[in-house]
């Protein structure tokens, strides 16, 4: 058998090189493909949903520097589900949409309260969209969440969607929520979904001249004391009893819920003063163990302790705070203690009584009881939550944060 000439060797495997990638290589060129960098589902009125696709055109950007942001397009279809209405965009701009860049999925509260397991199923079953991309539920449509949503120090909208939720860490007003969480949630049989509240950030109501720290706390998204640039806003928490919306949180409930969950690395805090005459005190507050919980079921009733521990330091300042001695700081220790344990245990009643959401997942401490899958299931943990009752122990050790001492 003759050995073929090198050079007609190298020109069948060029051949050979082109036939196998040329096919795939038409497939993925970027002149085909257009990135989707957000989703928003919306009850439609002509069809089963309305689903908008949003686009960033960072190629357009002007180049006077890169102080401008890049300038998105949204496109919006009415459709029987959410691979349709992929499909006819496809079909509309002529391109095959990737999904494998969506940062956000936003869903509008009227369509979460109708149930959205199919839609979340749909989006988690296609290998383009990311675990880690971020679930809103919006207040307002999903497309005017979408169009409000312009970053103010961000360039890049994809940049501010993928970081926005990093606040939680250390304000406790918002949660990082992701379609990966929340469809591990969906199917989990002891806990229960839920997403960051979204909304816009419309005028502040004053109609309250008073002046009360906590009135900081009680705000959540479209319904915040922020005045400002930015058209929508993130604050609070959507909680879910399977599928369907059960109602939000605010952001001192939030803070709870964060707290709870381990997910928060330090958080300011309004606690009602020691001297009635000073109104609050500011505390900086800061896990120094992992919150803890036990279950226990006793007559078919669930019992849960939760222990806290922090440290804190004091904020506030005033004429006398140089002076704080040790009987001053043990007082608003225990102020501070009995504050928290009013807050954590109305939010956990809250999520029990009238929410019936096991957010926290207790339900994962209290399967541990049962020997077998069966006996678990049969007791309907689900069902049972909202008969729980609750003990909280705080214990937080508060020092000043002053530089100024006594001479």
């Amino acid at each position: 058998m003759k050995i073929l000439p090198k050079k007609i060797f190298i020109f069948i495997i060029i051949i050979i090189f082109f036939m196998a990638f040329s096919s795939s290589y038409t497939a993925l060129s970027i002149d085909n493909i257009e990135t989707v960098v957000a989703i928003g589902l919306d009850v439609s009125d002509y069809n089963k949903l309305k689903i908008s696709f949003q686009f960033t055109n960072s190629s357009s950007v002007s180049e006077s520097g890169t102080s401008e942001q890049s300038p998105s397009i949204i496109y919006s279809i009415d459709a029987s589900s959410v691979s349709s209405g992929i499909n006819l965009m496809n079909a509309y701009i002529g391109k095959e949409l990737s999904l494998s860049h969506c940062k956000l999925i936003a869903i509008s509260e009227e369509l979460a309260y109708q149930g959205i397991s199919e839609k979340i199923y749909t989006l988690i079953n296609d290998a383009q969209v990311r675990p880690s991309a971020n679930i809103v539920i919006t207040k307002c449509n999903a497309r005017l969440y979408m169009e409000n949503s312009k970053p103010l120090f961000e360039n890049l909208l994809t940049k501010y969607y993928e970081i926005f939720s990093n606040s939680s860490k250390y304000t406790g007003f918002s949660v990082n929520a992701t379609i990966g969480d929340f469809f591990n949630s969906l199917v989990c049989k002891s806990c229960e979904p839920y997403a960051i509240l979204g909304g816009l950030n419309s005028e502040p109501n004053n109609s309250d001249t008073s002046i009360n720290a906590q009135k900081d706390y009680s705000g959540k998204a479209n319904n915040s004391n922020v005045e400002g640039e930015l058209g929508s806003e993130n604050m609070g928490l959507a909680v879910f009893n399977d599928d369907k919306l059960a109602g939000e949180l605010n952001s001192i409930e939030t803070l709870c819920f964060l707290a709870t969950k381990n997910q928060i690395d330090g958080f300011l805090l309004s606690i009602p003063s020691t001297d009635q005459n000073k109104g609050y005190t500011d505390i900086y507050l800061t896990p120094t163990a992992n919150t803890s919980s036990k279950v226990e079921i006793i007559n078919g009733t669930p019992y849960i302790t939760i222990k806290y521990r922090f440290s804190g330091r004091i904020y506030s300042i005033d004429s006398d705070s140089k002076y704080l001695s040790n009987d001053v700081l043990n007082n608003i220790s225990d102020s501070c203690n009995t504050y928290l344990e009013s807050i954590f245990s109305d939010y956990l009643y809250q999520t029990s009584k009238f929410l019936k959401s096991d957010i926290n997942g207790f339900g994962k401490d209290a399967k541990k009881l049962f020997l077998i899958d069966d006996e678990y299931n049969e007791y309907n943990w689900e069902n049972n939550y909202k008969n729980a009752f609750f003990k909280v122990e705080v214990d937080s050790s508060i020092r000043s944060s002053l530089l100024l001492t006594e001479t």
